[in-house]
């Protein structure tokens, strides 16, 4: 019988949990808190959402060279990690659970959870840079780092960071709370899906193309999130519910409506898996991981 969806997802994510748990530093040395700290956030489990899209665009284009791949599996997922431990602080959302355990600052204090997030983001780079080899590929490598470095920062991910906390407790318009979704969300899934399509030697233009899917699937994951926050459970999600509400926090759901983001949600997926399908290439899981992340219930 062939596997659903589901048991599809769960095998991948734990392939990809041994792969990056195997680039997790050693807890010795007189800064053993920090990498306490470090490994305490990385192995509370997750969706590894952005890896597992990085390594199925690497397949969708033919990739075949896992050694390239692998080090930047495990860098994007501790950039991811490293913002969820800061997101968390409490001068930002000030939250105590995330993936169903206390988050890093209830656990090690404050100020060890922010030496943690500013360690895993510098170990990020450290860890991508094991792709180099002092050959031919490094050309290819250095693009696809070029990406790491960007869309994590102030054009991307802290860009949207930012304008998320400055409009904290303001209205704002729509293109303002696009802006900070394109670039808070958006920018990471964009950077997964972009390294893996230059891994595997896309041209320029598919490249081009998956970051606008990408856009738009972050778009749609975005606005799920936002709803799930209302409609879900703490169970469920694994992390407060009601947070952003409680954290006066603008969302897509407040500015549009219940109806209108449940259909805003399905409309981004359809325009990115459209736009997926005249690729012209073929990953069936991939095409059905990013009609399932629009659905999903956590």
């Amino acid at each position: 019988m062939e596997p659903s969806l589901k048991e599809k997802i769960q095998n991948k994510t734990q392939k990809i949990e041994e792969i990056i748990y195997s680039y997790l530093p050693e807890e010795t040395g007189y800064q053993k808190t920090v990498l306490s700290a470090m490994n305490y956030t990385m192995k509370a489990g997750g969706k590894r959402l952005r890896p597992m899209l990085m390594e199925e665009t690497f397949v969708l284009f033919g990739g075949t060279d896992r050694e390239l791949l692998e080090p930047f599996m495990a860098a994007i997922e501790m950039i991811h990690t490293y913002s969820l431990i800061h997101d968390d602080l409490p001068a930002l959302d000030n939250d105590d659970y995330r993936r169903g355990r206390k988050t890093a600052h209830v656990v090690y204090g404050e100020a060890m959870a922010i030496l943690a997030g500013d360690a895993l983001l510098n170990y990020a780079f450290e860890t991508a840079s094991k792709a180099f080899r002092g050959d031919e590929r490094d050309i290819t490598v250095a693009k696809a780092f070029r990406i790491l470095a960007s869309k994590p920062g102030i054009y991307g991910m802290i860009g949207g960071q930012t304008a998320d906390v400055e409009e904290t407790e303001h209205q704002i318009e729509l293109d303002k709370l696009i802006f900070i979704h394109e670039n808070k969300t958006s920018a990471l899934i964009e950077c997964a899906m972009m390294i893996g399509a230059i891994l595997a030697g896309a041209s320029e233009q598919d490249v081009k193309d998956v970051e606008g899917i990408a856009r738009k699937i972050g778009l749609a994951f975005q606005i799920q999130d936002d709803i799930l926050d209302l409609t879900s459970t703490q169970e469920e999600l694994g992390k407060p519910v009601g947070s952003d509400e409680k954290n006066q926090k603008n969302t897509y759901v407040s500015l549009k409506g219940m109806e209108q983001s449940v259909q805003d949600v399905q409309r981004y997926t359809n325009e990115a898996i459209q736009s997926f399908d005249n690729l012209g290439y073929s990953n069936e899981f991939l095409r059905s991981l990013l009609l399932y992340l629009s659905g999903r219930k956590k």
